[in-house]
């Protein structure tokens, strides 16, 4: 719970408890409560309620960061070294942007049946593809690998870092996979998912262009 959620569900907290013990003191000095007294200690009550749905809500809203996995694998760039210029510019700028503007902590793009980039925490196993990378081609739609433990046949990533806890994989029309591993589980958000889906289609178009 972060701080501010945590100071006003205690102040929420705090203030219910006096209430009523204010109110259980004041039944014990007198048989007849004043009226007024009463409908001031409901709306104390309400109030202190309040206090503690905040602190939830804000909660919910700002939910604490999840812890990172600890993954091994060496730190590099790998690029295929017969791609333009420009295209290697760019897949350098976007592979950039997406480790640091995101919880991704490796990141692979294969294109008919080749990685042409690997960056971020890099593995030793080579891309195959499995039967979800399938079904992402199938379906054309990105998936949403919140906690890859949970996944049977989660082993066809072992090519990213073991023991990677998420992943994203986002099909390149039949012929490719943008792949973005995550540092911990349900760690990408629904504007990361918009950050893989914009730049995987303009790296598409890219190498659609090439014709390779």
């Amino acid at each position: 719970m972060p701080p501010s959620a945590r100071l006003a569900f205690s102040c929420g907290l705090l203030g219910l408890f006096l209430t009523v013990l204010n109110q259980f003191s004041a039944q014990g000095l007198s048989e007849a409560l004043n009226p007024a007294f009463s409908r001031s200690g409901v709306l104390a009550g309400v109030m202190a309620v309040g206090l503690m749905l905040v602190g939830l809500l804000w909660t919910q809203a700002q939910p604490p960061p999840r812890e990172r996995v600890s993954l091994g694998g060496r730190e590099g760039l790998e690029l295929a070294n017969e791609l333009p210029e420009h295209l290697r510019q760019e897949l350098a700028w976007g592979s950039t942007m997406l480790l640091t503007a995101t919880p991704a902590a490796a990141l692979v793009l294969v294109w008919d049946e080749r990685v042409l980039l690997r960056r971020g925490l890099l593995a030793e196993e080579p891309f195959q593809e499995g039967p979800i990378s399938a079904r992402a081609r199938s379906q054309q739609k990105l998936i949403s690998l919140v906690n890859l433990n949970l996944y049977p046949g989660a082993g066809e990533f072992s090519y990213l870092p073991e023991g990677i806890p998420a992943v994203l994989l986002y099909p390149l029309g039949q012929r490719g996979w943008l792949v973005l591993g995550g540092w911990s589980v349900r760690c990408f958000s629904q504007s990361d998912e918009r950050w893989i889906e914009g730049w995987g289609a303009r790296v598409k178009t890219a190498l659609e262009a090439l014709g390779a």
